[in-house]
């Protein structure tokens, strides 16, 4: 039986946030595909796979974040990362979903804050790497 530690099981989060992302995203990107090609614009449907496309790569991030523990990586600022990819895809991916759904362009200056929570959480994914 394989010992799991207190540092693996604070991670689980990560793992569970991960798995509901993207199953969050399968099911946004079935809707882009089926709902919305007769109701938005070519671009909003752009924009909207945009996010799904953005939201799944990050979904995938926190569940192999999750098991990073075992590689005795810095449990610190992987614990970060994964909550600068969760912060991520919420402000990235939600407000995009928000902006074509919507139309509320108010939205526009959140979505790249967003962007940056993701660059920060590779950012600290690297830190961690680099400091064990």
């Amino acid at each position: 039986m394989i010992a799991v530690s207190p540092k693996t099981i604070v991670l689980r989060w990560a793992l569970v946030a991960g798995a509901f992302a993207g199953l969050l995203a399968v099911m946004a990107g079935a809707f882009g595909a089926h709902g919305l090609r007769h109701i938005v614009s070519e671009r909003g449907l752009e924009v909207f796979q945009t996010a799904v496309s953005y939201q799944m790569y990050h979904a995938l991030a926190l569940v192999v974040a999750s098991m990073m523990p075992a590689l005795r990586l810095n449990h610190r600022l992987l614990t970060m990362a994964c909550g600068f990819w969760l912060a991520g895809i919420f402000l990235f991916s939600g407000s995009l979903y928000l902006l074509v759904l919507t139309g509320a362009h108010w939205l526009g200056p959140v979505t790249p804050m967003g962007g940056v929570c993701l660059m920060i959480g590779w950012a600290l994914l690297a830190a961690a790497a680099l400091k064990r």
